[in-house]
């Protein structure tokens, strides 16, 4: 069935200037210089492969704009904010913790977060049924005094804020599949009881000593948070067996007005900066369980806004996956990698993956219901 889907994708967002690192760590004496993992290569060939493949054309533009100061501030904290503007109009610098960023990179996160903003806006208003936002830089680590791994605003937080202040959304659920902890996320939400924010990661991966199974949120917010730290190696079974007894079963008892998904693709299985063994259609299936509960819970506002993903062979034919099944559109091309990587050991479900599922949906059943 084809969809109303929109796409958003903005020039600028590929000269965001992560520097010179190996992999993440600056270079110096003793690190020889060569591309930071977070650069605009994967971003870049994801959008190529879709219009490769004949997808774009079927696609609704949806244009980014910059967010205001104040609306940063709905987020984060007057002194972050002032800091990043600072070291933007100068060099640039850190935002916080492994963020470079170079001149100008204040505008280009505003950009970014505007893009997330845009495509909300866009499925409020009807102009497409779903959307996703191929934005840079990331946000899902980005908290709210302090920028961590390579985000500088909280894209969708601040897209959530807004959608509560202009659209009369109340209830909005947050799913995150990056292989990393949403901190930012959690931490924006933590008391809110009105914010689902479901996170699927590698266990104790990054932040280190972030994302436990026991943080379940605090105060009026107890039960609104839910981490799935899943085991390194984890594929195929376990991550689609926790979107089938975890996600769903939350977000139907939670019955959000909007979900958004911070879609990061380094759990897939070529990824340097994860572990886990994810393949294109293990995403194609989470996506379409996604649009599943859209449809029912939402009139089908899906909301897609990038973050990690660090193989540019790979994610791709990730993407183009998600965006096949979002659009329902079948592209002329197939991800080369398909007959390997499904087929390779590994991706069956194992006892210790099955128990932390296990500990997630009694959580599950915790969720404030709507």
């Amino acid at each position: 069935m084809a969809r109303k889907t929109g796409f958003l994708f903005h020039e600028l967002y590929m000269w965001h200037n992560t520097g010179q690192a190996a992999l993440w760590y600056p270079s110096g004496l003793k690190v020889q210089p060569g591309e930071h993992a977070e650069n605009a290569e994967t971003k870049r060939r994801l959008r190529n492969v879709m219009e490769v493949a004949g997808i774009l054309d079927h696609l609704v533009e949806v244009r980014a704009r910059p967010v205001t100061d104040d609306e940063i501030l709905r987020v984060h904290t007057p002194d972050y904010l002032a800091g990043i503007k600072e070291m933007s109009k100068g060099r640039g610098g850190d935002a916080g913790e492994t963020t470079p960023f170079g001149h100008g990179s204040y505008e280009i996160a505003c950009l970014s977060a505007g893009g997330t903003v845009a495509m909300v806006d866009a499925a409020v208003a009807g102009t497409i049924d779903n959307g996703y936002a191929l934005v840079r830089p990331p946000g899902h680590h980005a908290e709210p005094d302090i920028g961590r791994g390579f985000c500088i605003f909280s894209n969708i937080g601040i897209s959530v804020e807004h959608a509560r202040a202009n659209h009369g959304i109340s209830r909005v659920a947050v799913v995150d599949w990056d292989v990393h902890h949403g901190n930012g996320t959690q931490r924006i939400f933590y008391e809110d009881p009105n914010v689902l924010s479901i996170s699927i990661h590698q266990d104790n991966w990054y932040p280190v000593d972030s994302g436990h199974i026991d943080q379940t949120g605090e105060g009026a917010g107890v039960g609104a948070n839910i981490n799935v730290p899943l085991p390194p190696g984890s594929g195929r079974d376990a991550y689609i067996g926790t979107f089938e007894r975890v996600v769903a079963p939350a977000l139907r008892r939670f019955k959000p007005e909007m979900i958004v998904i911070a879609s990061g693709y380094d759990g897939s299985i070529y990824d340097p900066l994860g572990r886990m063994m994810v393949t294109s259609t293990v995403y194609r299936r989470m996506t379409q369980i996604m649009l599943e509960l859209a449809d029912e819970m939402t009139g089908g506002k899906l909301i897609l806004s990038h973050e990690g993903g660090y193989s540019a062979a790979y994610v791709p034919y990730c993407g183009l996956a998600v965006m096949e099944e979002l659009s329902g559109i079948t592209s002329s091309i197939r991800d080369p990698f398909e007959e390997i990587v499904d087929s390779s050991g590994g991706h069956q479900l194992y006892a210790h993956q099955d128990d932390v599922i296990k500990k997630a949906e009694t959580l599950a059943a915790a969720v404030p219901a709507g």
